[in-house]
Parts: C-alpha cells; structure tokens; sequence
C-alpha cells in the first residue's frame, strides 16, 4: 500500500520546498517506514517523465547535492492525486468505521 502513494508522497513533500534525495528518503522512512533504497528508482524514474528535474547545489561538507524540485507537470500529477486520494481515503475510512 506505502509503495501506491510514494510518488503522491514525494511529489507533496517537493511541493513545498526543494529537498535532496537522501533527506527525502530519511524523511519518508521517518514519516511512513519506506526504506531508503526504494526512493531512488522512484526520483530517477520521476524526473525521466518530467515530474522532477534537478540541480547541484555546493556542500561545505562534501560533493555538491543534487537537488530536486517539481516541475509544472508535476505539480499538475501532484493535483490529481491529491484528488484520487482524498476520493479513496474517503472511501475507504466509510467502510473501516462502518465495521463492527
């Protein structure tokens, strides 16, 4: 079930600031148990279909950090989630709290 929303998750959490991949990843596996392993393949395959796109900022602690950040197409993908969601968790908290 994690793994459904992971891009919706992704794409929310982009949505309000520029991040990079290993603090998305610790803040998903902080927020939802997702491994860290998982996000990669995620944000490779995100910015390929051109939800994401990156850019390198300088470390003082080390090599520049890939940076990423929603583009218009993806904030478009972020909207219709967003909708699908609230649609089915709605349904679905209708059916758990109907249950005996």
């Amino acid at each position: 079930m994690k793994r459904g929303v992971l891009e919706l998750c992704v794409l929310a959490h982009l949505a309000t600031a520029d991040n990079y991949a290993y603090e998305i990843a610790t803040f998903l596996a902080r927020e939802i148990g997702m491994g860290e392993g998982t996000i990669y393949p995620l944000m490779r395959r995100m910015q390929t279909e051109g939800l994401l796109e990156n850019y390198l900022v300088d470390s003082p602690t080390g090599p520049p950090r890939r940076y990423y950040r929603v583009t218009r197409a993806g904030r478009a993908r972020l909207q219709a989630q967003r909708e699908s969601w609230q649609t089915f968790s709605r349904a679905i908290d209708r059916i758990v709290r109907s249950a005996r």
